[in-house]
């Protein structure tokens, strides 16, 4: 099978419209064993109490109140990736998180889950994902955008332990390191030029 090229993707805001998007891409188990991406919204006990339904449930209602968690790519009308983004101080797990502490006072915007479906895995997604994340900070007026990718290349990892992305999708986007709080733990940067 050919790889797609980059242009052959369209991305859309998750929002309530594109609902039944996400759940098909998402599947009967919500990705990553129930998280449904509310894993950097909740923190600990809460977080396993709602793998399954309540965490479905949870992100349903957010988006639904109209916040905009993330980003879904489509090939045609099939979506086949997603990246969760926002503010950082949105997000309680990341803002507790000993190893991923702020390396500065900047205001950034975090990418903090990726979802690939597995026919699309490998297939440079995740890298269009960050460009059209990177355009959408832009236009809410956002100058720099920060990830944290495992340094690995993911090479004999299943797709799911990388959610947080891997670092060579980052930097073929244009993101720079900006610290190593471990040897498994990256923190990247895109600063918006212009913003």
């Amino acid at each position: 099978m050919n790889t797609p090229q980059e242009s052959a993707y369209t991305f859309h805001l998750l929002t309530p419209q594109r609902w039944a998007d996400f759940e098909r891409l998402f599947g009967a188990h919500g990705a990553y064993g129930g998280c449904w991406c509310m894993f950097w919204f909740l923190r600990g006990s809460a977080f396993t109490r709602g793998q399954g339904e309540a965490n479905r449930l949870a992100m349903k209602s957010r988006v639904e109140a109209g916040e905009t968690p993330g980003m879904l790519a489509y090939l045609g009308d099939e979506p086949v990736g997603w990246c969760a983004f926002g503010p950082r101080e949105g997000y309680p797990r990341l803002q507790a998180a000993r190893t991923l502490k702020p390396v500065d006072n900047l205001p950034v915007w975090s990418v903090v889950c990726f979802y690939v479906a597995k026919g699309h895995r490998r297939r440079g997604v995740s890298k269009a994902l960050l460009k059209a994340v990177i355009e959408e900070v832009r236009r809410r007026g956002g100058k720099v955008v920060e990830g944290y990718p495992s340094p690995s290349t993911g090479e004999g990892r299943p797709g799911p332990f990388v959610y947080l992305g891997l670092e060579a999708a980052f930097r073929e986007a244009g993101f720079v390191d900006v610290a190593r709080p471990t040897p498994h733990r990256l923190i990247m940067r895109y600063v918006i030029e212009n913003a």
